[in-house]
């Protein structure tokens, strides 16, 4: 038996039925992983703890309803503090970084009784689309070593992928779940802003960053997101709200669901390919009998330069704090405070974050405020409205992941031209929604996918139709 190649739910079945141990299944994830260690998607791994952990599994007797995730092995996003385990966001800045204490999302898991293998490696402080901007270097599409795997959560969508996991954590600020989730032909949730907590997560752009989920498929997707979601007090964001049963809902038939299509703006894109897989898409709905609605989002091609001018601001405020001084990465010979200042963070930051922490300081700077920030948050609010009048007559929206497949490393040179590669996904993130992102089609071999936006705290619905769009007439 492959026993890396199982769902997330087959391993809970196979745990609790006895056909194999926490231990074989741990041994066997540390042999595939030391087998394929050029595609570089570990930054740090917790083997010898995660073998203990395991040896601890087959001897409790936890039951399944109270530890989901007893004895099941996974991998973090290095983003995610983890105690005792370096925390680097794949920067410089903090590759010395050992934090004290471990956020919301790994302890909620570690409760479950999940077990890490180690940290994925990412785009420094979570910027990027490819996962080349990592300090640790780029990480390889296991399905093809000469693409990128998509940004941010690069790393934790190739370790699915690659089979090194059943599923892994991810954060998604303007599509770094859902982008990745497609290049690398697997399932991922982008849940509703504050319905996972953030405590703990080093912060990008504090108003868009979220939590979720990478999978090899939407139910696995689910159970896992039912492990890490619920209000937490240490999160000013967080969200007072009940968590539903995921993992039932997402099978369930009692949903009935109307899809906002948008194939109008879709084939104003002009490429032929594009419009085919969208078309295709639609045509798996009628095949499932699902009902359809053709709608407005006339504000959503405005959602890539209000992005690049709140994000940026947001991370040039939270990076602030790396300034060689309290933690992080400090400048050797250096002749004063202020020399210690420049160099600390000239060296730490790669050529990405400096750039973002720039354009996001001259937007928030005085005379400039008005005219780009403000003005950003306004536009936010009308995509926004546009969403909740959409949902009026729908329950979901469907669009595509990307506006194409993974493309090459080192292919892609000009900023903007990466920066569209959010095209699709950051319209979510601007509205605080939830989104999957599930395989459908492929272009030269690669994988495609289809994104599905749902309602605030409509978690359960969009995890539905997910679901059943993803197992197709099956």
């Amino acid at each position: 038996m492959n026993l890396e190649t199982l769902t997330l739910q087959e391993q809970i079945d196979g745990l609790r039925e006895k056909k194999f141990s926490s231990v074989e299944l741990v041994e066997n994830y540390i042999s595939v992983i030391e087998d394929k260690e050029d595609l570089n998607i570990f930054v740090s791994n917790d083997f010898e703890k995660a073998l203990e952990e395991a040896k601890k599994s087959d001897g409790s007797k936890k039951s399944q309803e109270d530890f989901p995730l007893n004895g099941i092995p996974m991998v973090h996003k290095d983003i995610f503090c983890t105690k005792g385990i370096k925390t680097s966001c794949g920067s410089k800045m903090l590759d010395n970084f050992y934090p004290p204490y471990s956020a919301t999302v790994v302890e909620k898991l570690e409760q479950a009784g999940s077990i890490c293998l180690g940290k994925a490696n990412m785009d420094e402080f979570a910027m990027g689309s490819s996962n080349e901007t990592s300090f640790y270097g780029a990480v390889k599409n296991p399905l093809n070593i000469k693409k990128t795997p998509g940004g941010s959560s690069g790393g934790s969508a190739a370790a699915v992928a690659a089979n090194f996991s059943s599923f892994s954590t991810g954060t998604d600020t303007g599509g770094s779940i859902r982008q990745p989730a497609s290049f690398c032909g697997i399932a991922g949730i982008k849940p509703t802003y504050g319905r996972v907590s953030r405590y703990g997560m080093i912060a990008f752009a504090s108003s868009l960053d979220q939590g979720g989920i990478l999978a090899k498929n939407i139910k696995d997707a689910a159970i896992a997101l039912e492990c890490i979601s619920g209000y937490d007090s240490k999160d000013a964001t967080s969200i007072k709200a009940e968590v539903p049963n995921f993992s039932e809902d997402c099978e369930s038939s009692e949903f009935e669901h109307v899809v906002g299509l948008v194939t109008d703006l879709i084939h104003s894109f002009g490429d032929e390919d594009l419009s085919k897989n969208y078309g295709e898409a639609i045509e798996r709905l009628e095949k499932l009998k699902i009902k359809t609605k053709e709608i407005e989002l006339p504000n959503l091609e405005l959602s890539l330069p209000v992005y690049y001018v709140i994000a940026p601001a947001e991370c040039s405020a939270n990076l602030a704090r790396y300034d060689g001084i309290r933690f992080g990465y400090r400048a050797e010979n250096v002749e004063n405070l202020e020399d210690l200042y420049f160099k600390s963070r000239g060296e730490g930051f790669g050529n990405e974050t400096k750039k973002r922490i720039l354009i996001g300081t001259y937007c928030l700077s005085s005379g400039f405020y008005d005219a780009y920030y403000k003005k950003a948050q306004k536009i936010r609010n009308l995509i926004s409205s546009d969403f909740v009048n959409a949902f009026k007559d729908v329950t979901s929206v469907m669009l595509p992941t990307t506006s194409g497949e993974a493309f090459d490393l080192g292919s892609i040179t000009d900023p903007v031209e990466m920066y569209k590669q959010d095209i699709f996904t950051i319209p979510a993130n601007l509205g605080g929604l939830p989104a999957t992102s599930v395989p459908f089609g492929e272009k030269n071999n690669m994988p495609l996918g289809i994104q599905f936006i749902g309602n605030i705290l409509e978690e359960s619905s969009l995890l539905n139709i997910s679901n059943k769009f993803q197992l197709g007439e099956k």
